[in-house]
C-alpha cells in the first residue's frame, strides 16, 4: 500500500507539482495527426491540467499553446486559422505556431506591441501518426521518441485512442499487470461471441504466473513465466518505458508488438494510446488491428466527435451482459480493453492505495511506483530522469513457449534486444 501523501505525489500531474514537473521532461503524445487540416478548425486538448489548442498552418505546421489569449483571456479555439496563424476573434491578435503574435489588429503598427507578446506554446514533432508535444525546460528536451513502430511503413502499425475516465496511474497499472490478464479477458469457450482469449492458449492454460523485474536504464524489462507441465514454460517478456509505455507481445511467437501510452489529461483522466505493428515483411490486415476487437474502434467503440469518450463508459455500466457474463465471456463486457477501463474506472476517479494489499503479481507496479518516484527525486535535484536518453528505440516485446532444457531468457532477449531495426517506411 501507499501513504495517501505518496499516493498524492505520483498522481498529480499539474503545473508545479513533484509529478507533473517530471512527467514535463518527456515528449507525450499530443494529438493523431489526422485530427488536424491544414487551414483547417483548432482542437481543444488536455495535457497535465492544462487547458491546450492545437492548430495546422497552412504551410503544415502544428502549433499547440494555451487555450486562453494572452490579451484578455477569450478562447484561441474560436480562433479563426488563416495565413500562417491562429487570429483570436475577440480583437484579432494572431499568434503562429511558435506562440508569437505576428498581427494586432486593434493596435497601431508604430507601437510594435505584437513583438512584445507571446502565447504560451510547446515544440512539436509528428511522426508516426502521432503529433508530440514537448512541456518541459527548452534546456532539458530530450532526443525525439522514435520508438521503432513510429518508423516503419503505414501499412505495418496502427494507432487508436480513447479517453478514460480515471486518473492516469490506475490506468498504467492495470496496463502493465501481466496476471489480470488471462483471468479477466479469458472467453468462456471457443468460438465467444465477445472477444476473448481462448482457453486452449498458453496464455490461460498456464499456472499462475511468477514475475521477474529488471531495472534497465529506460525503465525496466519485466517477464511472466507460467509453467506448462512437461511443455515447459511460457514466458511472455514486456518492457516498460518510462513514464507512461509499455510494449507487449501479441501472442503466438508472432513478429508484431502491441503497446500503449497513459496520457495524464488531468488528475481525474487520461488519454490511452493504444498502437500495434508488425516488424516482419508482411504488413497488419485489417483485423489484426488491436482496436477491431480491443474496444478501441473508432464508431463502434469510440465517439471521436465526442473527445474520444468510450461508447462503453462507467456512465452506463460499460454495457456488461450478465448473460454473456455466465455464458460467454469472463465479465461479459465487449472489448478486451474496454474490460481494462471498466475494472480501472470502478476504483474511483483516483484510486485510494491506502486500502490496497500487493503480492508477488505486483511487482512490476512495484518497480513502477519507485521508478516514478525516483523521477521526481531526480528532477527536483536537476537531474535527468530515467528514460529520456533514446534508449528504447528498437526495444520489442516477445512471447514463447520454452522447453525446459532450453534457457528461456536466452530466447526471449534475443527477440526483446534486435541486433538489427526493423524495415523503416524510407
Amino acid at each position: 500500500m501507499l501513504s495517501t501523501e505518496m499516493n498524492d505525489l505520483l498522481t498529480r500531474v499539474g503545473r508545479g507539482t513533484p509529478m507533473g514537473d517530471a512527467m514535463r521532461r518527456y515528449w507525450m503524445p499530443a494529438l493523431l495527426s489526422w485530427e488536424l487540416e491544414a487551414d483547417g478548425a483548432p482542437v481543444r486538448l488536455k495535457l497535465l491540467g492544462e487547458s491546450l489548442v492545437a492548430f495546422r498552418d497552412t504551410s503544415g505546421s502544428v502549433g499547440i499553446m494555451a487555450e486562453q489569449c494572452p490579451h484578455r483571456g477569450a478562447s484561441l479555439w474560436l480562433g479563426r486559422n488563416e495565413e500562417d496563424g491562429l487570429r483570436c476573434v475577440y480583437h484579432g491578435w494572431k499568434f503562429d505556431v511558435t506562440g508569437q503574435c505576428v498581427d494586432m489588429m486593434n493596435e497601431p503598427e508604430k507601437f510594435n506591441f505584437k513583438d512584445k507578446m507571446k502565447a504560451v506554446a510547446y515544440p512539436t514533432e509528428e511522426f508516426g501518426g502521432i503529433i508530440w508535444t514537448y512541456m518541459g525546460p527548452a534546456d532539458k528536451r530530450p532526443a525525439s521518441p522514435k520508438f521503432e513502430w513510429t518508423q516503419v511503413a503505414e501499412g505495418h502499425r496502427y494507432v487508436t485512442k480513447v479517453w478514460q475516465e480515471c486518473n492516469w496511474l490506475q490506468a498504467l497499472e492495470g496496463g502493465i499487470d501481466t496476471s489480470h490478464a488471462p483471468i479477466l479477458h479469458r472467453a468462456l469457450k471457443a468460438n465467444p461471441v465477445h472477444p476473448g482469449i481462448g482457453l486452449d492458449t498458453p496464455f490461460v492454460r498456464g499456472s499462475a504466473p511468477t514475475l521477474e523485474v529488471e531495472n534497465t536504464d529506460y525503465g525496466y524489462r519485466y517477464f511472466g513465466i507460467r509453467t506448462m507441465g512437461e511443455k515447459g514454460h511460457y514466458v511472455r517478456g514486456y518492457h516498460f518505458v518510462m513514464p507512461f509505455t509499455q510494449l507487449r507481445p501479441v501472442g503466438g511467437g508472432k513478429p508484431r508488438v502491441d503497446g500503449h501510452f497513459w496520457v495524464p489529461m488531468d488528475d481525474e483522466n487520461v488519454m490511452v494510446y493504444n498502437w500495434g505493428y508488425s516488424y516482419g515483411e508482411a504488413g497488419l490486415s485489417h483485423e489484426e488491428s488491436e482496436g477491431r476487437t480491443g474496444g478501441n474502434n473508432f464508431g463502434d467503440d469510440v465517439d471521436i466527435d465526442n473527445g474520444f469518450k468510450a461508447v462503453r463508459n462507467k456512465g452506463n455500466d460499460w454495457l456488461i451482459e450478465r448473460d454473456v457474463q455466465k455464458t460467454d465471456t469472463f465479465t461479459g463486457i465487449k472489448g478486451i480493453n474496454t474490460q481494462d477501463r471498466a475494472t480501472q474506472e470502478s476504483m474511483g476517479k483516483v484510486m485510494d492505495r491506502t486500502k490496497e494489499h500487493l503480492g508477488t503479481a505486483d511487482r512490476a507496479v512495484i518497480a513502477t511506483r519507485k521508478l516514478l518516484e525516483q523521477a521526481i527525486r531526480v528532477t527536483q535535484d536537476g537531474g535527468d530522469p530515467v528514460g529520456v536518453a533514446p534508449s528504447y528505440y528498437h526495444l520489442r516485446a516477445a512471447d514463447d513457449v520454452i522447453p525446459t532444457d532450453r534457457d528461456w531468457r536466452e530466447e526471449i532477449m534475443a527477440v526483446m534486444y534486435p541486433s538489427e531495426p526493423a524495415a523503416t517506411a524510407g
